[in-house]
């Protein structure tokens, strides 16, 4: 069995994920808050300690299947708030990263310590973004945990370089796309988020790539078996 196991597969990004590796004939698990798939497992990753336990659960029985080859995406994220620093609340900042970094790394954490010793290829992938290696104002949050979980998939691959089973773990970029995110970062006034009118203009002149084009070319980035620590950028 090839099995794929993809965070925030509801919508966007993560559903194409989930529709690429179904239609190569993957078994798919899932996890998101709304849970549509009948192969979803409802997660709330604001709450970590709650989702390290599910993780942990959902991946204690299947790590025991006939598995030719496993891969688990990290695609889970949101923007946060948009704006300067110092308009976040506590609570805001709090739940950003949460979900962004907190639970993203239980999430490896969890999936590292079930497949580790599976003998099959394995592949932990982190769905970055160029706001890992370029600071945007009011972008802040978002930013910074781009950056982080990069330099986690680094070290992680380090590590994995020790084992003899190991888990190829890398960052993908998959550029800009038609998702809802980018209606979030449309609808930001200039005083928030300065660049908006660039988004504004990538929108208005179609270069934002389909969710399920970018997500083919995700799929076939991790086929390639790539150098474990990299970071891939989506291309046409």
């Amino acid at each position: 069995m090839r099995l794929a196991i993809i965070t925030g597969g509801s919508r966007g990004l993560g559903r194409a994920l989930c529709d690429v590796y179904l239609a190569q004939g993957w078994s798919v698990l899932e996890f998101s808050r709304t849970a549509p798939h009948p192969f979803s497992v409802p997660v709330d990753l604001s709450d970590p300690t709650a989702s390290a336990d599910i993780f942990a659960r959902s991946f204690e029985s299947i790590a025991r299947a006939d598995l030719s080859e496993v891969v688990a995406i990290g695609n889970a994220a949101v923007l946060g708030p948009v704006g300067p620093v110092e308009h976040a609340s506590a609570d805001m900042v709090t739940r950003t990263l949460n979900i962004n970094i907190v639970s993203a790394i239980l999430f490896a954490r969890a999936f590292v310590s079930s497949f580790q010793d599976a003998a099959c290829p394995k592949t932990f992938v982190n769905i970055s973004s160029g706001a890992a290696a370029k600071g945007y104002a009011g972008w802040s949050l978002y930013c910074a945990c781009k950056a982080a979980l990069e330099n986690y998939v680094r070290s992680v691959a380090l590590e994995q370089d020790l084992r003899p089973h190991p888990v190829r773990a890398i960052s993908i970029n998959p550029g800009v796309m038609d998702t809802a995110m980018q209606t979030a970062v449309r609808a930001a006034s200039p005083a928030d988020f300065p660049q908006v009118d660039r988004f504004l203009r990538l929108h208005r002149d179609g270069q934002l790539a389909a969710p399920t084009a970018v997500a083919s070319r995700i799929a076939d980035i991790v086929a390639s078996r790539p150098q474990p620590g990299g970071v891939y950028s989506v291309s046409f």
